[in-house]
């Protein structure tokens, strides 16, 4: 999704930023600079370095929440017993949350099974996004793996709005067309 979201973005004429982990997916459009990153921990490094000079951001990765405390830098023979131990990854859409200034929007995120308006608001508040994009895996054909997705974007005023399933090139325009309806009306204030 974070792909198509880059590309209609630049096609409406913005200068984007896509922060991408390994992926075999291609981009290439003159408005975006895409940053290749392989752990959480770079993600989390690049977005902090690009974020404040940003208008706007759109954090649709789903980053792990924990990686391995020690990473191993040779093969693990498969007849040792092992025990992995995990450690949080920084919370990225957390530290931009508090560093956003009051121009600035922030969209995010949430991937729910169960209860997912409810979870998705209280992600809303807590990470101090302006709005977010609500994905269900019980949505056949949306969410990772499929060119479609079907969506709700909820804002800080409680309102959802619903979307239907359908490409994800058209998810991506009912997406930057709600971050440029935030952006118009903070600059309006």
């Amino acid at each position: 999704m974070g792909y198509a979201i880059a590309m209609e973005a630049a096609m409406q004429g913005a200068e984007v930023i896509l922060i991408s982990g390994p992926t075999q997916l291609h981009i290439n459009h003159p408005l975006i600079t895409r940053i290749n990153v392989v752990s959480a921990q770079e993600m989390f490094e690049a977005s902090m370095l690009h974020f404040p000079n940003c208008d706007a951001a759109v954090l649709s990765a789903a980053v792990a929440d924990f990686t391995p405390k020690i990473v191993a830098n040779k093969k693990i023979k498969e007849k040792q017993s092992l025990t992995i131990e995990l450690q949080p990854t920084p919370d990225i859409a957390q530290h931009i949350g508090a560093i956003k200034q009051s121009h600035q929007v922030v969209c995010g995120f949430a991937l729910e099974t169960h209860n997912a308006i409810e979870h998705a608001q209280a992600k809303l508040i807590k990470k101090n996004f302006d709005c977010i994009i609500l994905n269900s895996l019980t949505d056949k054909g949306a969410g990772f793996g499929y060119d479609t997705n079907k969506i709700t974007i909820i804002d800080t005023s409680g309102n959802c709005t619903h979307f239907e399933l359908k490409k994800k090139t058209e998810v991506a325009k009912d997406i930057i067309l709600t971050l440029a309806t935030l952006l118009a009306q903070k600059h309006s204030i």
